[in-house]
């Protein structure tokens, strides 16, 4: 099987040799950082309006986790051009974090059309290293499709577990691996080093379930959905959420000499 995958990508690589050549030049990356925020664009039109009714269940649950301020101060990861906006709840403060500094057009776009929502700040920079948030500054975390194209989705979940207040909640969707030993996985590999150049480091092939669990995470939901669009390459998708758990001290906080912190850190 291994065989035949090395054989199949190779002809892939020739049948798209131009793009492997541009890439190996380092005029691919550049051009693909201006033109992947428009055709995120148009993707993910298409898919809010597949998605719409799953991504309002998951975005709603977001209404009662306001911190001490009494507003919920959301990060958004790989936030693209906004299409996760208009789900979320009235009153949230929204800063945004992306490596590609050329979705900001589109996300002013969307960020006008979304009046019910604080914007804070848009941060360019990676999930690995969020080092401009501060520890536990964060009420809820989001990630949408981003899992996928990020070079340690381990090291960005320990990110988010560290910016995340504890109670706070990770949501996410992601696109995954099909079943291994299946034709779709095996398709998956063989196109998966073409895919990366036109999906701006997107991999096909990652079981990001797998970090999840072994994430520092309580209470994990996740739910498998099959893929929105049977065209692409993209395998089945996870939804879900999963908590920051509170530190051991505050889960008896009456025997607890931080009883006072415990409360403010579950935001009473």
């Amino acid at each position: 099987m291994d065989a035949l995958v090395r054989l199949l990508q190779l002809l892939v690589l020739l049948l798209t040799l131009p793009l492997h050549l541009l890439a190996l030049l380092g005029c691919w990356q550049p051009l693909c950082k201006m033109c992947f925020p428009y055709l995120m664009a148009a993707l993910t039109a298409k898919c809010n309006r597949k998605m719409e009714s799953k991504k309002q269940q998951l975005f709603i649950q977001i209404k009662g986790l306001a911190g001490a301020s009494g507003k919920v101060s959301l990060l958004e990861l790989g936030c693209g051009t906004g299409a996760n906006f208009q789900f979320y709840p009235a009153g949230c403060r929204i800063t945004c974090l992306d490596p590609n500094p050329h979705f900001e057009k589109l996300l002013t776009k969307s960020m006008a059309e979304n009046r019910h929502l604080q914007y804070e700040r848009f941060v360019v920079g990676s999930g690995e290293d969020m080092k401009g948030l501060a520890d536990g500054c964060m009420d809820v975390v989001v990630s949408t499709l981003v899992l996928c194209s990020v070079q340690s989705p381990r090291r960005v979940l320990q990110e988010v577990h560290r910016v995340l207040r504890p109670g706070g909640v990770f949501f996410f969707w992601e696109h995954v691996a099909e079943p291994r030993g299946s034709w779709a996985f095996l398709w998956q590999q063989v196109l998966e080093p073409t895919w990366k150049h036109i999906g701006d480091g997107c991999c096909l092939t990652r079981e990001t379930w797998k970090d999840l669990k072994s994430a520092q995470f309580s209470q994990l939901q996740m739910e498998h959905q099959p893929p929105p669009f049977k065209w692409l390459p993209v395998g089945p998708h996870i939804m879900g959420k999963a908590v920051k758990p509170f530190p051991e001290s505050c889960l008896q906080p009456e025997q607890s000499t931080h009883r006072l912190t415990c409360l403010l850190l579950r935001g009473i």
